[in-house]
């Protein structure tokens, strides 16, 4: 076309788009954005300069702007394949997947050998959960361009989606061998190694990526998950609060943020937030999700189930989580029918999904050629193709399976299998452990428990149901919770945060005199209530079921006076194994070898005698696992009298009620009365429990 612009100069089109394109490249924007108006003036709807408005746009962070001047000139017949590239990227970044996915598609066709335009469309389809599609549309960038370092990143980052760890990593390294300055593959990696438990290699790629971009936001992201896989809440917290400064309100940054209040037990805190990145980002799955899981934390069941659902229907990477999430839910409230099709479900949509069928497997009885033991020894021999946690949590449902099926050769091989992966992600030291809990009773000698009791804030809201995991606690919990006077909150670390809030414990207690002390357990008392009473819901009292509050035993009745304490005790033996075979969720570090569960559990036992001798009767009452399910209505009934609370039928006929409800640690733990001895149970056992009967010093039968 022959158009020439006058005025102030004759230039004709191509002139005035390679002197915008000048001044664009040159950082004067201004002027190219000039240049572009008076090509349009003259030629309305043309494609270059549409196509450089866009760009513009997109650089300044006017997306909406960006999409708009490209989606118009897109419109022209024969317009670039790399037009359509660059509008499926706009398009994913606002969000809009099938549209990114439609656009990238027509680029690709329009040029097969157009690298970006396949980098574009597998990582639309990465984040559209379509990772089988994505990661051959990956796979033919690398063969197009195999020095490409983004493309090895994004390729890496659809395998680690598939589960395929060690073809992810290897394509990471290659990424950042063809740059090693490239922050987002460090960060990926960084995501990686964490997954596969090397903890310390995670944290390092991670801290690297923010070195060389210190405004890469998931970097922080990844080094704040780093620290709470470590058990350093507090340390990930200081991670995400340099986010504040630069990306205040940044969806991932609020669903980090939230996830970690999340297991910090500051449940409204994290509702805040969730909630503010759903507001933020309606349209973006894992806010959904991670709203999901706050509302399931507060018992909110009904909210949780929306949310997952939400999450499950809308394009993301989360759908998978987000239908196993429901599933759990559903099971946790006690609707394991519903639970089981949910699960169902799950692995009709991802048949490969090992997370699925190893929560199924807690609720199904195995049989022998039970397809779903081919399908988690499959996923085991895999072991580098799966992420850490997929790994044990396989081995787990294995042996759960082979226990079943009375195989208890295999069972074991696989307990110990998952179990020792487990322990070879932290520390402990298990002399330290049992130094600590000596501590714990010399700081509260029963002359000094004497002088400062009373002292802390009066309530007796809370129920505290404490004991061994896996000794029972869940059964004593759905007794208690089922009187229409108590809330249920599940197991809290309200407990210990509000202690650790007064300094290092037993520390400050032995540190102050009794006035100081006196102070301080006031000031726990308020802080634990301020943390937990929102979620009694105006009900007279709160179950906090956390079995690790045996440790802060003694000072419960000194932060809180009017507070009741219920311990459960099981076979010892019975308990270790329960501990050992179930994959236990929550800060029990001791359990994942037989040598240090059994040497714990006789610290447990030596620490609880020590209260037992100075609590006061009012506050405390045992009660044995094997009595409540022997005699549930005499335990029950003895329970509801010690609390002051008027007997409720409902305490008895909580298994024909609609469940609330609870994070207990394996719905396996409330039993029917059993046929034979309980303490017999491990008998069979016994040949595979040798360590833990020697800790124990307990002679095999």
């Amino acid at each position: 076309m022959s158009t020439f612009l006058s005025s102030p100069e004759t230039l004709s089109i191509p002139e005035a788009l390679a002197r915008a394109h000048a001044h664009w490249e040159a950082g004067q924007a201004d002027q190219a954005e000039q240049y572009c108006q008076r090509v349009l003036a003259v030629w309305p709807g043309q494609t270059d300069a549409l196509h450089l408005l866009g760009l513009m746009a997109h650089a300044y962070g006017n997306l909406d702007v960006a999409i708009a001047h490209i989606r118009q000139a897109c419109m022209a017949p024969r317009v670039p394949a790399v037009y359509w590239s660059n509008l499926a990227e706009m398009y994913r970044q606002k969000a809009r997947l099938s549209e990114a996915e439609e656009a990238a598609r027509r680029a690709v066709a329009i040029d097969p050998a157009l690298a970006v335009g396949w980098n574009n469309l597998g990582i639309v389809l990465q984040e559209a959960g379509k990772l089988q599609e994505s990661l051959a549309g990956l796979e033919r960038v690398i063969t197009l361009r195999p020095d490409w370092a983004e493309a090895h990143n994004n390729l890496a980052n659809t395998a680690r989606r598939l589960g395929r760890m060690d073809f992810a990593e290897q394509h990471y390294r290659q990424a950042l061998t063809l740059n090693p300055n490239y922050a987002e593959a460090h960060c990926n990696l960084a995501f990686l190694l964490s997954t596969q438990g090397r903890y310390d290699e995670a944290a390092s790629r991670a801290q690297c990526a923010i070195d060389i971009n210190p405004r890469m936001i998931e970097a922080y992201v990844n080094l704040a998950d780093v620290e709470v896989c470590r058990g350093r809440h507090d340390a990930a917290l200081r991670t995400l609060d340099m986010l504040v400064v630069f990306a205040p309100r940044h969806p991932t940054a609020l669903l980090a943020r939230a996830k970690v209040l999340r297991q910090l037990d500051r449940l409204d805190d994290a509702l805040a937030i969730a909630t503010e990145a759903v507001s933020v980002a309606p349209q973006t799955a894992d806010a959904h999700y991670v709203l999901a899981l706050v509302c399931q934390a507060l018992g909110r069941a009904d909210e949780a189930l929306v949310h997952f659902e939400q999450a499950a229907q809308l394009p993301g990477t989360v759908t998978e989580q987000a239908l196993i999430g429901r599933a759990g839910l559903l099971l946790e409230d006690g609707r394991e029918p519903e639970a089981l099709i949910a699960f169902d479900q799950a692995l009709k949509a991802f048949p490969e999904s090992v997370p699925a069928r190893a929560s199924r497997a807690v609720i199904r009885r195995f049989e022998a050629g039970d397809p779903d033991i081919a399908a988690l020894e499959a996923a085991v021999a895999q072991s580098g193709y799966r992420p850490l946690a997929e790994q044990i949590a396989a081995h787990f449902a294995l042996g759960k399976a082979y226990l079943d099926i009375d195989d208890p050769e295999q069972a074991f091989r696989h307990f110990e299998e998952g179990n020792r992966q487990k322990r070879a992600t932290f520390s402990y030291d298990t002399s330290l452990t049992e130094q600590w809990m000596e501590r714990l009773a010399l700081a509260l000698s029963p002359a000094r428990y004497e002088r400062l009791h009373g002292a802390g804030e009066p309530s007796e809201l809370p129920i505290f149901i404490i004991g061994m995991p896996c000794s029972g606690t869940a059964l004593v919990d759905r007794v208690l919770r089922s009187h229409p006077r108590a809330a249920r909150a599940g197991e809290l670390s309200a407990l210990r945060l509000a202690i650790e809030g007064a300094g290092v414990f037993p520390d400050w207690v032995c540190a102050l005199d009794d006035a100081g002390v006196q102070t301080a357990l006031r000031q726990c008392g308020q802080a634990y209530l301020t943390r937990v009473s929102p979620l009694a819901q105006g009900r007279a009292h709160l179950i906090d079921k956390a079995p690790g509050n045996f440790l802060y035993a003694g000072l419960i009745p000194l932060i809180l006076p009017g507070a009741r304490i219920v311990h459960v005790r099981r076979d010892p033996v019975n308990t270790c194994l329960a501990c050992y075979t179930e994959l236990v969720d929550g800060p029990y570090p001791f359990a994942y070898d037989q040598t240090e569960l059994g040497l714990f559990y006789r610290h447990y036992e030596r620490l609880m005698a020590h209260w037992r001798a100075i609590l006061p009767r009012e506050h405390l009452i045992e009660t044995d696992y094997e009595a409540v399910i022997g005699n549930l209505e005499g335990e029950a009934r003895r329970l509801i009298d010690f609390l002051d609370l008027p007997w409720n039928d409902a305490c008895l006929s909580w298994r024909e009620q609609s469940r609330g409800m609870t994070r207990i640690v394996n719905p396996n733990q409330i039993e029917q009365p059993p046929r034979k001895s309980p303490q017999s149970r491990w008998h069979a056992y016994a040949p595979y429990l040798g360590p833990l009967l020697e800790a124990l010093e307990i002679a095999a039968p």
